[in-house]
């Protein structure tokens, strides 16, 4: 075996065990990981896993990173496709409703927050880092359609502190009554709120 083939091997292994973790997270939470019953869903030895991980926090580092690359894949990434102010405003949402849909058993992303929030550490560290930068991002999709004229100049941190409470809302309600009933409210608030921040409204 050439190094080249095992550093492939090596990498594919350490993506099969992050992919499994990462779904145990889903529903047990990053706090719920543990080597050993992890070791013994991927059919590895514990010695195995830390060969790619040298600890449970780095495992527990690579979970969350890998939920920001899936949420960045499939919300932001498919909006930059559509031209800039509402089209690519309404994108996220929508993308960001469909993120919903499809982690309604448990979100990483959601989770690692109410976990580390209040434990300050690498971990919480990195749950700050991946909020920070996906604010970023909305802020820059709020600000492009100001930019367009699509949205009247205001503050684009208030702007996108109160789009950000629409998705929180419809995760929280899907879990509880229903992913349709939560999606037509989290569909109705965006339009409601892009028509009271209407130029000319």
């Amino acid at each position: 075996m050439t190094s080249l083939t095992a550093t492939s091997k090596g990498a594919a292994t350490r993506d099969a065990i992050i992919e499994r973790a990462y779904e145990i997270a889903r529903f047990s939470g990053v706090e719920g990981l543990s080597i050993g019953p992890l070791a013994q869903a991927v059919g590895m030895s514990k010695s195995g896993v830390f060969a790619h991980f040298g600890s449970r926090e780095d495992l527990q580092l690579a979970v969350i990173e890998s939920a920001a690359t899936r949420f960045a894949g499939a919300v932001l990434l498919p909006a930059l496709s559509q031209p800039r102010g509402l089209p690519r405003l309404r994108a996220v949402m929508h993308h960001w409703f469909e993120w919903v849909r499809g982690n309604s058993g448990g979100c990483v992303l959601l989770g690692s927050v109410t976990e580390y929030d209040d434990r300050p550490g690498v971990l919480r560290d990195q749950v700050l880092l991946n909020e920070q930068r996906w604010r970023t991002e909305l802020r820059r999709a709020i600000q492009l359609a100001i930019d367009c004229g699509h949205l009247r100049d205001g503050d684009t941190d208030q702007y996108a502190f109160e789009l950000y409470a629409i998705p929180l809302a419809v995760h929280h309600e899907s879990g509880l009554f229903g992913y349709e009933q939560a999606r037509r409210h989290g569909d109705t608030a965006v339009e409601r709120w892009i028509a009271n921040h209407s130029p000319t409204a």
